[in-house]
């Protein structure tokens, strides 16, 4: 269950280099929320919406992701190491320059998403949807 109070502060969605090392943010409706630089490892984001939200340079690493909405977000230069991203939703999301290393990606939905650049080493794609993603290599995913 989420914190209240922690929901409350961000009823303007803004949190620049904010320290939410290991909050409960678990189906939150964080839509367009921007959290540029902000630590949000080890935190619980289990189904929360983050359509459209600003997420570069931030940290998710060994956060829970599963089922999360990601689509359209940008997430340029994040920190997803050992991240569970099962389920999640990441059509249109720019990841360009993420870190990705371990993090679980079965069956997330990455169809036209911006992964150039992206570090991939032991991360898990089984199931994952990857039409139209910009692969780290430079190709179009299939």
């Amino acid at each position: 269950m989420p914190n209240q109070n922690l929901v409350n502060r961000f009823a303007n969605k803004k949190c620049l280099k904010c320290d939410l090392k290991g909050s409960d943010f678990n189906q939150v409706d964080l839509q367009q929320a921007v959290l540029n630089g902000s630590d949000l490892s080890n935190a619980n984001l289990t189904k929360v919406n983050l359509a459209s939200a600003l997420l570069d340079s931030v940290n998710l690493s060994q956060s829970n992701l599963s089922g999360a909405n990601l689509s359209k977000a940008s997430l340029g230069m994040a920190n997803l190491s050992e991240a569970n991203l099962q389920n999640a939703n990441l059509q249109n999301a720019y990841l360009r320059g993420a870190d990705l290393t371990g993090a679980d990606l079965t069956n997330a939905d990455l169809t036209n998403a911006d992964l150039s650049a992206v570090k991939l080493e032991q991360t898990e794609l089984k199931g994952a949807k990857l039409k139209g993603a910009l692969m780290p290599d430079g190709s179009i995913g299939q």
